[in-house]
């Protein structure tokens, strides 16, 4: 079976100094054992000194086994693979930042799985010829993955690795090939837009209109043209009559944060 255990970005240890997402693994006498979930979970520790500003009461207050949290990285022992971390020292905004950046990374991580999955491949090489360059060139391969659902030839074709093969002559010869094969694209571009293609959001007003003049509800259904001509391909407005004086307004959009749309009625 192919291997599909494999760190999410190049680098096979983090930089001190740096925000990880961790998970912890058990409490010991000295600190709390931790998998960073972004390198493959290889393991960290966190000291109590390293819990908290304040002074400790409960050490099950601060950290518990299975929780995912943000810690930040003091020291890597590259050659025995030690690091320790702290997770008194992460601000807020830096592990609001740590948060945004493994959300995206477990949702790329997720998708390129899947594709080495579904092809029997190993993980590790694809991320080596796909992901890896797409961090690289895009700042995250989340933005990379964005642009796929609506241009993946722009995205994927341009990507090539170096390949060393024996020539006719018995010497070794490097090309430059595509990273990319029909097969990896098709199963990389149907899951991504399959998980990143943006749904629409509904939104939903109940509005109640009276008008008292003789010809009242010639002048709910003017207003009622109006605000449904107020819509436009990208947020279209549909209004129902559910019963009078109640009238329900609909529309839909792609944008999560929408500008308010103002219908006003003379």
């Amino acid at each position: 079976p192919p291997n599909l255990e494999c760190r999410m970005y190049e680098p096979r240890f983090p930089e001190v100094d740096a925000a990880v997402m961790i998970q912890v693994k058990h409490i010991a006498d000295m600190g709390a054992y931790v998998s960073l979930l972004e390198y493959n979970n290889i393991e960290g520790m966190i000291l109590f000194s390293e819990l908290s500003r304040r002074r400790i009461r409960s050490i099950s207050s601060l950290i518990k086994v299975g929780r995912q949290e943000p810690s930040m990285v003091l020291r890597v022992d590259r050659d025995k693979g030690y690091i320790d971390l702290s997770k008194r020292r992460v601000s807020e905004e830096e592990a609001a930042t740590c948060e945004d950046r493994y959300n995206k990374s477990k949702l790329v991580h997720s998708i390129m799985r899947h594709a080495a999955d579904t092809l029997g491949v190993d993980l590790e090489p694809l991320y080596q010829r796909i992901g890896w360059p797409l961090y690289r060139r895009y700042g995250h391969a989340f933005e990379a993955f964005k642009l796929i659902v609506t241009d993946p030839d722009g995205v994927l074709d341009v990507l090539t690795y170096e390949e060393t093969v024996v020539g006719p002559d018995g010497e070794e010869v490097t090309k430059v090939v595509p990273a990319v094969t029909p097969e990896v694209k098709d199963a990389l571009v149907k899951n991504i837009r399959r998980r990143m293609t943006p749904q629409p959001l509904k939104i939903r007003a109940d509005v109640e209109m009276k008008c008292f003049q003789f010809d009242g509800v010639l002048h709910i259904k003017e207003a009622m043209r109006k605000a449904e001509a107020a819509g436009n391909a990208d947020c279209p407005v549909k209004i129902k009559l559910v019963a009078p004086p109640l009238y329900v307004l609909t529309t839909q959009t792609l944008d999560k944060n929408p500008d308010p749309l103002v219908l006003t009625v003379e």
